[in-house]
């Protein structure tokens, strides 16, 4: 690349939104890493919004603007370039696909406010992002000559929240938007309200099945659902736990994906984001459920009694994200699950010296999740926090704003904190007296009339923007995944009811398209906890390359007129259920079957052989199969390749194996795709099954 020139204008842009500022550049420099670009990194003034432009050479630039949204709350311009953009297609993928990348922090530095603009969603929601876009076309203008003839926003989870956003609200700064695993209420174009919606205290659903199936029952509902098992998820368990797990599946939650109620990641994270504003604003509920008729804690005091905790206690030790990921200490199994998100917050802050935890010892057998951790002495006295991962006497937490910035910051050895878990077992709960007039919510009302005492929908962060109204020109492709426990199924299907609502069938038709991606997590199997006795790559797929085909799939359908595949689904009893065949189903993802001696689940004896099959189908345009790879012991490996000829659609084969040792086999095939059937090529797209054996 040639060199970089620091002469960029910034007087001659006009911003459109009186909000902001003028623009400024502080930073314009070539950069290697992670792709040879020009840098340009910059803010508007009194505002906390800042944003980086990631411009390849000229030689690569294929007229686009890409500009993918960070998850969760937002707050760094920088994502991509770091973790997220390594696992989630970040300036290569933006490149390959003929574009120039922006980056903003959606109006706000962390996970706190801008301090001007306070609680305002629409900032955060849609106009810091539409801004910096629509600036950054005037940058591009001055390095390549002219603007991007195409733009394009899109992203995953807080980032498919505010993504349809941009699209709603962009004044014709994008062109279309792909947003995956969203989610969020329905209300008219213009609204500057804050998000109402239950689905985050359907994880309070979750997180009592964990509470109270923890101990083995959970582990045996894992058992019945997984292929090859018994099917009946509620043997073994009692009248109030067949409740729980059975209001869970009513809410959505996806079949298949028990093994995540008991690993919670993402949804523990919204909850110690979100704790200190619904105790704020919902406070009548966290006191009516401990004083009054018609709540669990007091009606049954007896389902949430010894799980209790309420204890002032010393701190015994300050532990760092750097201790967890490489002290000697912290090399035990028990913390393997915590590591890869603390290994995502230290390298996307570069703060692997923030301390993210406690040890805390006497606080008994109560239960730890979720429980409140609030500083009483020290210098970060008054400090509220929540445990987000409790390992043995050690409390991981995570915050709202300043607590979220800082964390245990401050904090010494002696030091007291309160740990208080009263407000979490309520959440736990709350689902029960929250209720929106969705009809995934009738099974608690009878007659229209709800069967627990309610209280309204709580607001989330501002962060999260404004509701969906489903007006807005260009395209908009979204993607949702089958076994998302964090935005589950029925997030999904709420976007295309809200643009058939704005716009009507046949504009609809025009402009929406929805596809589901079966096997897919919230985020990629790398970053999931693996069961001892089943690798989650066994079970799960990473789902990037079907996000990074949509992405082709829409340019095309601006571009060109040429309309994305779509995916058949029923939507019945909060669970979504896709055609057993490639035909009926569509999509681009292909449908895969495998088989033990003809059937699900087989029985043999040490030294046995099996008769292992896989069938796959491709839908109609995806491509031809390019892999089918065998994962025969649960580790994950896929050791196994069964070489197929180029150029097919359907695909059966089969192979004998012997299993010499007991024990219970998943044998797991995945196959891929592409759409030219170049197995060398991007947007490798695959799926997996298996069937269980058991060596007995």
């Amino acid at each position: 690349m040639s060199e970089a020139k620091s002469s960029l204008d910034t007087e001659g842009y006009t911003v459109r939104d009186a909000y902001f500022g003028r623009p400024y550049i502080d930073r314009d420099e070539l950069r290697q890493q992670p792709y040879p670009h020009r840098n340009v990194h910059g803010g508007f003034e009194n505002t906390d919004t800042r944003f980086t432009f990631y411009f390849p050479d000229a030689g690569e630039w294929g007229g686009r603007m890409y500009h993918p949204l960070e998850g969760a709350h937002a707050g760094h311009e920088e994502a991509f370039a770091g973790a997220m953009g390594a696992i989630l297609g970040g300036l290569e993928m933006m490149t390959k696909l003929g574009g120039y990348m922006v980056e903003s922090n959606s109006g706000h530095i962390g996970d706190d406010v801008d301090p001007r603009a306070g609680v305002d969603p629409g900032l955060y929601g849609y106009r810091a992002s539409v801004e910096s876009a629509r600036f950054s076309k005037h940058i591009a203008k001055q390095v390549y000559g002219r603007e991007p003839d195409f733009s394009y926003v899109w992203g995953g989870s807080g980032g498919g929240r505010r993504s349809p956003l941009c699209l709603e609200y962009c004044d014709g700064v994008y062109d279309g938007a792909l947003p995956f695993m969203g989610g969020g209420n329905i209300e008219p174009h213009g609204t500057n309200s804050r998000v109402r919606s239950e689905q985050p205290l359907s994880f309070g659903a979750m997180f009592n099945v964990q509470r109270l199936l923890r101990g083995g029952k959970l582990e045996r509902v894992i058992d019945a659902m997984q292929p090859g098992g018994g099917g009946d998820p509620f043997l073994g368990l009692n009248t109030h736990e067949r409740e729980e797990l059975a209001n869970l599946y009513r809410l959505g939650y996806p079949r298949g994906d028990e093994f995540m109620i008991a690993k919670p990641m993402g949804q523990i994270w919204l909850w110690s984001s979100i704790a200190d504003m619904l105790l704020e604003e919902d406070a009548d509920y966290f006191k009516a459920f401990w004083t009054q008729p018609g709540y669990v804690g007091f009606d049954q005091p007896e389902a949430v009694r010894d799980d209790l905790i309420d204890q002032v206690l010393p701190v015994t030790r300050v532990i760092t994200a750097q201790d967890l990921l490489s002290g000697e200490d912290f090399a035990g199994p028990e913390f393997a699950d915590a590591k890869p998100m603390a290994m995502f917050m230290a390298s996307s802050t570069g703060q692997f010296d923030m301390p993210i935890g406690v040890e805390v010892k006497g606080l008994g057998e109560g239960y730890r999740s979720g429980t409140g951790v609030r500083v009483v002495s020290g210098a970060a006295q008054g400090r509220q926090l929540y445990c987000t991962k409790s390992i043995g006497d050690m409390l991981f937490c995570d915050g709202r704003a300043e607590a979220n910035l800082k964390r245990f910051r401050g904090v010494q050895i002696g030091d007291e904190v309160h740990v208080d878990n009263h407000a979490f077992l309520a959440f736990c709960y709350a689902y029960r007296h929250h209720i929106s007039d969705d009809p995934l919510n009738d099974f608690l009302r009878v007659d229209g009339q709800p069967i627990y005492p309610q209280h309204g929908l709580p607001m989330q962060s501002p962060l999260m923007g404004v509701p969906y109204s489903g007006q807005y020109e260009g395209k908009l492709l979204w993607i949702h995944h089958t076994h998302d426990a964090s935005l589950w199924p029925p997030q999904g299907v709420i976007y295309k009811r809200a643009v058939e609502q704005a716009q009507g069938a046949e504009k609809a038709r025009e402009r929406f398209r929805l596809q589901w991606t079966q096997n897919a997590e919230h985020v990629p199997p790398m970053l999931l906890p693996s069961d001892p006795k089943r690798a989650t790559a066994t079970w799960l797929i990473d789902y990037m390359p079907s996000i990074e085909q949509g992405l082709v799939d829409l340019a095309a359908w601006v571009e060109k007129g040429v309309a994305p595949p779509e995916t058949q689904y029923s939507f019945v009893d909060g669970k979504i259920s896709l055609p057993p065949t490639a035909k009926a189903r569509g999509g681009t993802q292909p449908v895969v079957s495998v088989t033990a001696d003809g059937a699900l689940r087989r029985q043999i004896s040490p030294g046995g052989q099996v008769e292992l099959a896989v069938r796959a189908e491709a839908p109609p345009g995806a491509g031809t199969f390019t892999r089918v790879d065998w994962d025969l012991d649960g580790s994950g490996s896929f050791a196994v390749n069964q070489p197929i000829a180029p150029g097919q659609t359907e695909l059966t084969l089969s192979f004998a194996h012997a299993y010499d040792r007991p024990g219970t086999y998943f044998a797991t095939a995945r196959v891929k795709l592409n759409r030219e059937g170049d197995p060398t090529a991007r947007r490798q797209i695959e799926n997996v099954a298996s069937a269980r054996i058991v060596v007995s």
